[in-house]
């Protein structure tokens, strides 16, 4: 595999965990599905803004800790091949980052794997004793600010990133980088995607863009 000195952008939710989210498989741990998934059904719909999802879900996970963190990240369904495809944009001079809405205590366990860097909403240290801070509650606005950091640090221009997501809050991103990939995607990224994947495996959709196409 070749990628090159690219910058490589990925999702979390729906995309390198298929079929769930950070805040599903934490509420999982804590015995709050239920609730939880009230919170996402009001979340996808638009009638709760991220940092109101955040405040909400705070609320909810009162009782959370390290622990449950933990098992939730080794318990979540992981697409196949995470860390092969970012050993693989690594030798070529790649960069891969993740850039998450989720917790930045969930999804900062990815630099173990391999990411260069991490980006997920701001959250107090788990056990809680603060309160959500509206202000570092990503929306789907910031994960352009934020790769365009990203680009800065790293020395690439913005013509040289992928994007690989599977949702509205990728549309954004999408739309501003030269190719996308739609992993495991809804209609929000229909006509957006450069390219499309179905499965389980991140390998067979870094297939699809690691010659520079």
């Amino acid at each position: 595999m070749a990628s090159g000195r690219r910058l490589h952008l990925f999702d979390l939710d729906g995309t390198l965990i298929r079929g769930s989210a950070a805040a599903v498989e934490i509420s999982r741990q804590l015995g709050l599905s239920a609730e939880t998934a009230e919170l996402e059904r009001q979340f996808l719909a638009g009638s709760l803004t991220p940092d109101e999802f955040a405040v909400r879900a705070r609320e909810l996970w009162s009782e959370l800790t390290e622990d449950h963190v933990a098992a939730a990240f080794a318990g979540a369904p992981w697409l196949e091949g995470i860390r092969e495809v970012w050993a693989d944009i690594r030798a070529e001079g790649g960069y891969c980052a993740v850039i998450s809405l989720s917790p930045d205590f969930f999804v900062e366990r990815l630099l173990e794997w391999g990411a260069h860097a991490t980006h997920g909403s701001l959250w107090p240290a788990v056990p809680f004793t603060q309160p959500v801070n509206r202000d570092g509650i990503l929306n789907a606005a910031a994960k352009v600010k934020i790769a365009d950091r990203l680009c800065a640090e790293f020395g690439v221009e913005l013509d040289e990133c992928l994007a690989y997501g599977d949702s509205m809050s990728d549309a954004e991103i999408f739309a501003t980088v030269p190719v996308a990939v739609a992993i495991n995607a809804d209609h929000h990224l229909s006509g957006l995607a450069t390219h499309a994947y179905t499965g389980g495996d991140l390998r067979e959709a870094y297939e699809l863009v690691r010659h520079g196409r």
